[in-house]
């Protein structure tokens, strides 16, 4: 699959992909993961611009905070909701 972004979104997909099944990361710890710990925001909008969900699953990514966050995938924040109990997340 070849995908199409910013330098900055194409990273942080690219490590989404690592995320494993079952778990989640916070965009706090996406955003030191990929070396810019002052870009949660911007990890945040990376995710809320990724066209290739949920392949590249940024349903995995919550907020700090424990709250989930947007979802960009279609369904929303249901969706997003959906697919993370599908994978027995404890939310």
């Amino acid at each position: 699959m070849t995908l199409k972004g910013t330098k900055f979104q194409l990273k942080v997909w690219k490590y989404l992909r690592s995320i494993k099944k079952g778990t989640v990361k916070t965009y706090k710890e996406v955003a030191i993961a990929i070396k810019s710990p002052k870009s949660a925001r911007a990890v945040a909008n990376a995710c809320a611009k990724n066209p290739y969900a949920p392949k590249i699953p940024c349903h995995r990514v919550i907020r700090s905070d424990g709250t989930l966050g947007g979802y960009s995938g279609r369904g929303g924040i249901k969706q997003k909701l959906k697919l993370l109990r599908y994978e027995k997340v404890a939310i």
